[in-house]
């Protein structure tokens, strides 16, 4: 493939799960702008995507972008920036953790906790999004990409209960119907827009949670009896950077280990 018609996929939060999908992309042959609010995070996830696309023999161009989400104007550079490198952006994948908020009891919570978790887990993905589906729209039109994709890291927060983290389930609900949203605004310029919903992913052993959660998990919590890992995640996206789902949009990926089920 001739490096201009090269797929370009900007990831955000390679210093989290984006790191994960980066790498599996450029295994893929996608060039990768590696996205993470650190340079020194974003650079190490940019070195790896790029590593892990020679070994595969890969031809991926991977290059390190930074960014403050949360700031409108940050938000827009970065997509400049993207543009000015690559001329395009075929895939977004919006891949950035929110802090862990404090826990605080559902009748205790404040107007500013709810505020806050929206800002921190909905905005500046929301926002980002928009920013990138605009500018492929345009791209579109202008014949420089077909069926270009967004795909939004989610979590099972958006439909399951935790008192006592109320506003960050409502961020998260609220990131779920702006996937829906996005799908049937863009459908008519052939951008397909997913979720991925992401259940327990190891942290590992270090981890204060990881011991309940393990015995919960080998008691049958999930079906899959195992922890999630990051390459579940990555391997979601690849299904849909590989156009495996061109003829859907508005889907959800459950890449929880059967947690959705709602079993008796």
């Amino acid at each position: 493939m001739d490096s201009e018609d090269r797929q370009v996929a900007l990831v955000t939060g390679t210093d989290g799960l984006g790191a994960a999908v980066a790498e599996d992309l450029a295994r893929r042959g996608w060039s990768v702008c590696c996205h993470a609010a650190a340079q020194s995070a974003a650079e190490a996830a940019a070195e790896d995507a790029g590593r892990a696309a020679e070994d595969a023999g890969a031809d991926a161009r991977c290059e390190p972008f930074t960014a403050d989400l949360a700031d409108a104007e940050r938000r827009e550079l970065l997509v400049e920036n993207v543009l000015d490198a690559f001329d395009r952006i075929d895939m977004l994948v919006s891949a950035a953790a929110p802090p862990p908020a404090e826990a605080r009891d559902l009748l205790e919570l404040t107007a500013n906790d709810v505020r806050g978790a929206t800002e921190a887990a909905l905005v500046p993905a929301a926002m980002l999004t928009q920013l990138v589906a605009r500018e492929m729209v345009r791209q579109v039109e202008a014949a420089v990409v077909e069926n270009p994709r967004i795909v939004l890291i989610n979590s099972i927060a958006a439909y399951t209960t935790s008192a006592d983290h109320g506003g960050h389930c409502v961020a998260r609900a609220a990131m779920a119907m702006w996937t829906n949203l996005l799908a049937d605004r863009l459908g008519e310029h052939g951008i397909g827009v997913y979720e991925v919903r992401v259940g327990m992913i190891s942290a590992g052993a270090d981890d204060p949670a990881h011991e309940t959660y393990d015995d919960l998990i080998s008691e049958g919590l999930t079906p899959i009896r195992r922890w999630g890992r990051a390459g579940d995640v990555a391997r979601a996206v690849g299904a849909v950077a590989e156009g495996l789902l061109g003829f859907s949009t508005g889907e959800v990926l459950n890449v929880d280990g059967g947690f959705h089920l709602r079993r008796l």
